[in-house]
């Protein structure tokens, strides 16, 4: 199939209904896979998808909840999600979105929130005026050195990111009512748990 690009560019892309273990095109979840290259099945340019859009000729596709889908259909609706969520696994991984071991939604939402009010705050004092030194305080490791390595002091901000509080009305100061906002997320209703990447950093979805 030809893929047609936003920037005017077109790639040559294959893919095919795989059968294994209960995978198949006849079956309620299909497992795809696509690739630039059928031959060596480069590990950064093939996908490994699993969907539940019935095959066109499946059996069960006239009594499927889901349109049926040809391979196209599929490798088009797949090639969205480098869209939606661009530079979202790198982000999750700095900041530390995947560091839990939780069972429940409600705690992974928690362990999330908990996050970005973290980042919110150490965000804030990165870049709030600073304070005065207190020359009493002792040292609390007078004689050992940096636990990994030496030490780098940051550089000084030159500027600010936002000078005080917002005025945009869908924009909150990090500080500002932290009570009522971690409230407020932690009482949403129970999000769609995301399934992660697999071994070889390919992420699986469903539509």
């Amino acid at each position: 199939m030809e893929r047609h690009f936003r920037d005017g560019h077109t790639e040559t892309w294959w893919a095919a209904d795989a059968c294994l273990g209960g995978y198949g095109p006849d079956s309620p979840c299909r497992l795809v896979v696509v690739t630039t290259d059928p031959a060596d099945l480069p590990e950064k340019a093939t996908w490994y998808l699993a969907t539940n859009l019935p095959h066109p000729d499946a059996p069960h596709a006239a009594g499927s909840p889901h349109p049926p889908a040809d391979l196209a259909e599929i490798v088009r609706l797949y090639g969205l999600r480098p869209w939606i969520e661009q530079s979202y696994k790198q982000v999750k991984d700095e900041l530390g979105w995947a560091d839990f071991q939780v069972r429940s939604d409600r705690a992974i939402r928690r362990h999330q929130t908990l996050v970005n009010c973290a980042f919110s705050f150490c965000w804030d004092q990165w870049f709030g005026p600073p304070g005065p030194l207190d020359a009493t305080a002792p040292d609390p490791c007078p004689d050992e050195g940096p636990e990994r390595g030496p030490s780098h002091t940051p550089p000084t901000p030159t500027a600010l990111l936002a000078r005080g509080l917002t005025g945009h009305p869908f924009l909150a100061h990090s500080r500002r009512h932290p009570e009522p906002v971690v409230a407020s997320l932690d009482g949403q209703g129970p999000a769609r748990r995301a399934q992660g990447p697999d071994r070889r950093g390919h992420h699986r979805t469903r539509h």
